[in-house]
């Protein structure tokens, strides 16, 4: 049985809402980076989160945005392609979970979308000592391209078979990855959203074997 609380993320200056969904004997945390516009009631990462979590992985989806910040980026947009800014949350979250007891013990991974992707790369290359693993869903790694080089976490990306422009940036991204065990997962017939029946069951699969197999060496 796995038990969903609200918590708060002390990420530097910023306090982040989240959802902490830690299993009994957890062997690993994925961290979720959503993407542009989204947050952490993001349906498919809480989806996903729910097939990491009945694999016996702890998931953490948490805003990459303070409630202030959320509402006037609804109206400006100007924080959410902030990719920095982002990196530097996500960053700032990774350093937070080595505070908390009942999380600094467990290997470490991040679930990248969209943007997100970026961001949890960018936290990838800063923390390799903490980061073991990063699985990035429709995402845009190409907009972290100059820190890719540093990135040592293993790294799965997953796009849409049917994501043409996406797919052309992931294999950019995926030469960048010069230190990094790395692998591009296509699922045939999806669009970048992975709204097709049965794709987006594909991306949590691959996702959860991924985090098993380097987070908890199953």
């Amino acid at each position: 049985m796995s038990e969903t609380r609200e918590i708060v993320v002390d990420a530097g200056t910023a306090s982040l809402p989240a959802f902490l969904t830690l299993p009994a004997e957890a062997c690993g945390l994925v961290v979720f980076v959503h993407g542009s516009g989204s947050s952490r009631f993001s349906s498919r990462n809480r989806y996903v989160a729910e097939v990491l979590n009945a694999g016996g992985l702890a998931t953490l989806l948490f805003d990459l945005l303070t409630p202030d910040e959320n509402e006037e980026d609804l109206i400006t947009r100007q924080w959410r392609f902030d990719i920095p800014l982002l990196g530097q949350r996500t960053t700032a979250t990774v350093d937070w979970t080595a505070t908390r007891p009942e999380l600094a013990a467990l290997p470490l991974g991040l679930f990248g979308a969209s943007t997100g992707a970026a961001a949890a790369l960018i936290a990838a290359a800063e923390r390799p000592e903490r980061v073991g693993a990063v699985v990035s869903r429709g995402g845009r790694p190409d907009l972290a391209l100059e820190v890719l080089p540093r990135v040592r976490a293993p790294t799965l990306l997953i796009v849409g078979g049917w994501d043409t422009p996406v797919i052309g940036m992931n294999r950019q991204a995926a030469a960048a990855l010069t230190q990094a065990p790395h692998e591009l997962a296509i699922v045939e017939e999806a669009t970048h959203l992975f709204e097709e029946p049965g794709k987006l069951d594909e991306v949590a699969a691959l996702a959860r074997d991924w985090f098993l197999h380097h987070l908890c060496k199953q």
